[in-house]
């Protein structure tokens, strides 16, 4: 934004010595005469970078800083590439290779193009986590995304669409990858780019934006609930008559309110409910109507979990805004065999979990492991959403993993907890609280949730979990 201002400023000085020349030449001015612009240059990385600067180089936190050089020996027609040395996923230094390639300077004005190209190869046949533009770690305003990206052992073109060229303007974001080793089992390889240009291709072709993935969502809801507009995608055919498909920043998209007193939106996908009613939020990308809506129906206000009183000083709390909170590696483990989503929310600044399609979900704490042996009692507050299952029967386990503190490490004990529907009431919060029987609680990794004997619950909401003394 500095540098800018001063070309604006540079521009307004350049004119208004022209004019006055103008008036006292009586001259008009000449053809020649242009307004200063940004730099229009497409190249990013031709045999040696091209108009980047000096500092343009930030590795991703956690990334092996050093697994980027320039090989002098390989290259795509040439004698030099980048090269990124994928670390194994047990290297100290870090267990993955990812970066972004900011211009060092003034931005630059990228609509001239409709796509990001480069040349690449890998020691070996390897699917790259992400490739894309319009990551600069300031807004990330225009980023793109191309996922798993296939990479042989021998030179081929990728090409990633820009989505809407006339919104890249003023970018930094040139480049940027993510490679690690999950499809690899841990091991490290190498990957050579060459060519890292933006172009214009007469061959990107049939742009097909979408929101929600392209499906129609409906939600219920409440007021004073935020949601985002998610599943941001587009799909273009390519020369190859391959389709690219790529995740795109909501800043390309222009949001649409059906009802905007109900739920509004912004220009960043984002869901304001107001009110109760229903608003369906639809959106287009460059002129193009997106495939999928997101349909919200405000069910008017919610009814928050009563706000626990305990002494902090007797609570260990795994999820509520009334304390401070253990760490947690995940609320949903996305188990093999769970169905379960999530589609969490904020009520006014209060936090909800709430699980759909729910047959059984898992909040883990093992790093740390929970060590509640001072604890007596755990809390729970469970609202059910009408109408309540005739067959409802819900279980919650507390796992405690031994000495060993390893999940199944031979030593666990467990504590189940039944629910059952007589103690349930719709659209209302429940307290569930249950003595810890546990015989050790100092290794606690596991809280589960589950249906039992074939109960058919499916969405429900959770606040509020803690041990206390």
């Amino acid at each position: 934004m500095k540098n800018t201002k001063l070309t604006l400023l540079k521009t307004a000085m350049l004119l208004t010595g022209l004019f006055m020349v103008a008036v006292s030449c009586e001259r008009d001015l000449s053809d020649d005469a242009t307004l200063a612009t940004f730099s229009k240059t497409g190249e990013v990385f031709t045999d040696n970078f091209v108009g980047m600067g000096s500092n343009f180089y930030f590795p991703f936190a956690g990334s092996k800083v050093d697994a980027f050089t320039v090989d002098r020996e390989v290259g795509y027609q040439s004698d030099a590439s980048m090269r990124i040395d994928v670390p194994n996923a047990v290297d100290p230094t870090g267990n993955y290779a990812g970066a972004i390639l900011r211009v060092d300077g003034a931005t630059r004005d990228l609509s001239g193009f409709n796509a990001l190209t480069f040349w690449a190869k890998a020691s070996q046949g390897v699917s790259v986590d992400a490739f894309g533009f319009g990551q600069d770690f300031l807004e990330n305003k225009f980023q793109v995304t191309a996922n798993n990206v296939n990479v042989g052992t021998n030179w081929t073109k990728i090409t990633i669409p820009i989505p809407d060229p006339a919104k890249l303007i003023a970018e930094r974001g040139a480049f940027w990858y993510a490679m690690g080793t999950q499809a690899t089992g841990g091991s490290g390889y190498i990957v050579w780019l060459d060519d890292i240009k933006f172009e214009k291709l007469a061959s990107i072709a049939q742009p097909r934006p979408a929101i929600q993935n392209g499906t129609d969502l409906v939600t219920s809801t409440f007021i004073g609930v935020n949601l985002a507009v998610s599943g941001l995608i587009e799909t273009f055919n390519l020369a190859s008559g391959q389709d690219q498909r790529v995740t795109v920043a909501p800043s390309y998209y222009t949001f649409i309110a059906s009802s905007p007193s109900v739920a509004s939106v912004n220009a960043l996908g984002m869901v304001s409910v107001l009110t109760a009613g229903t608003s369906i939020i639809t959106a287009t990308l460059a002129g193009v109507d997106a495939a999928g809506s997101l349909t919200v129906n405000s069910l008017g206000n919610f009814q928050l979990a009563p706000v626990p009183t305990r002494n902090p000083s007797n609570v260990i709390s795994v999820f509520s805004d009334a304390y401070s909170s253990i760490p947690v590696d995940y609320f949903n483990g996305f188990w093999g065999g769970s169905t379960t989503g999530s589609a969490d929310f904020s009520v006014n600044g209060d936090n909800i979990l709430n699980y759909t399609n729910f047959n059984y979900v898992g909040t883990q704490t093992a790093n740390p492991l929970t060590d509640a042996s001072s604890m007596t009692m755990v809390h729970f507050n469970l609202y059910v959403p009408s109408p309540v299952p005739a067959n409802f029967d819900f279980l919650i386990t507390l796992e405690d993993w031994g000495p060993n503190q390893v999940d199944n490490g031979g030593d666990d004990s467990r504590q189940q907890i039944f629910v059952r529907r007589g103690q349930v009431i719709a659209d209302t919060w429940i307290t569930i609280e249950a003595p810890l029987t546990l015989l050790n609680r100092n290794n606690i990794g596991l809280i589960i949730y589950e249906n039992i004997n074939f109960s058919s619950l499916r969405n429900f909401y959770i606040d509020n979990v803690y041990y206390y003394n």
